[in-house]
């Protein structure tokens, strides 16, 4: 196994994760495998005796963004330590800080400064999660899917998981609620192509057909998540108005005729009212307060 230079102490992790360090059960049988490491320590580490970590939550990493932080470490080096387990003589795998792993690697470093810790799998995973939720610029999604797995595969309860990640029960339960909708839906917030507020209105839409015809309605028209949270809200109405015998419109069809209304409004400077059915048929009422505003309207539609 190559040298590893202890390097200066330095400030431990959050308190979060420092108590899971602290009350690892594994930690007396790993002080066996590595008596010259303290599980303290910072060290010098090959990048070849490193393994990734199975329990990565991010999925995606911007290749230009690996390239930029490639050539900031060829600069300035490592600023922030990875942090690593040991596994064995010569082996080790990431806990946390692939991202600086990865551009190590392009920047053609051949060792690293690592934090080196004790863990089970399973505190390995907590750890791996908890700090990349909060060190990480991970996705909304990708933090929901962290949280999920914190609450089945760690065991935590709802209260433990928000004071584990710094976050009210409220916050955690919106992310949560990203999981229930559709694929399509997530793939695009996961892709940067709708916002968490466009999620957030969406999920309040219990209808599967009716999100995604709002969805690509949104993506079509680039519409603001005040314009999605007015769509659904017309929906909700509509659902709960029992006194409507007739079909109500569909609630995109119903946003586009309300749009056309505003223009007519601003067009005319009055209050127009335009109504029309599932069948393209309807009215248009354009009231009037005056002779004057008559011939005002008049001379607009070029009657007089």
């Amino acid at each position: 196994m190559a040298d590893r230079k202890p390097l200066p102490k330095k400030n431990a992790l959050g308190r979060g994760l420092g108590a899971l360090l602290e009350d690892s059960p594994q930690k007396a049988k790993s002080q066996e495998l590595m008596p010259a490491t303290p599980a303290s320590g910072i060290y010098e580490v090959s990048l070849d005796e490193i393994s990734v970590n199975p329990y990565q939550p991010r999925t995606h990493f911007d290749k230009e963004a690996l390239q930029e932080l490639a050539e900031s470490i060829k600069v300035q080096g490592i600023i922030q330590p990875i942090t690593v387990r040991k596994l064995g003589d010569g082996e080790f795998q990431l806990i946390s800080g692939e991202r600086r792993f990865q551009a190590s690697k392009i920047a053609g470093l051949q060792k690293v400064p690592a934090y080196v810790r004790t863990a089970n799998d399973q505190q390995m995973l907590e750890m791996a999660l908890i700090e990349n939720i909060q060190r990480e610029n991970l996705n909304a999604l990708e933090i929901a899917h962290s949280y999920q797995r914190l609450l089945t595969e760690c065991e935590l309860k709802q209260e433990e998981l928000g004071d584990r990640v710094g976050k009210n029960r409220t916050t955690v339960n919106n992310y949560l609620r990203l999981l229930k909708l559709p694929p399509d839906i997530q793939a695009g917030l996961r892709d940067s192509q709708i916002s968490m507020g466009h999620a957030r209105a969406l999920i309040n839409v219990e209808d599967v057909e009716k999100q995604l015809a709002i969805y690509k309605k949104t993506l079509a028209e680039e519409l603001s998540v005040r314009a999605v949270e007015a769509l659904v809200k017309s929906l909700n109405e509509t659902k709960s108005d029992t006194n409507v015998e007739k079909p109500a419109l569909d609630p995109v069809r119903k946003y586009e005729i309300n749009k056309i209304q505003q223009r007519l409004a601003s067009h005319f400077g009055s209050k127009v009212q335009l109504k029309a059915n599932e069948k393209n048929k309807g009215e248009i009422k354009i009231p009037f307060t005056s002779t004057s505003d008559l011939n005002r309207i008049l001379e607009i539609l070029e009657i007089i």
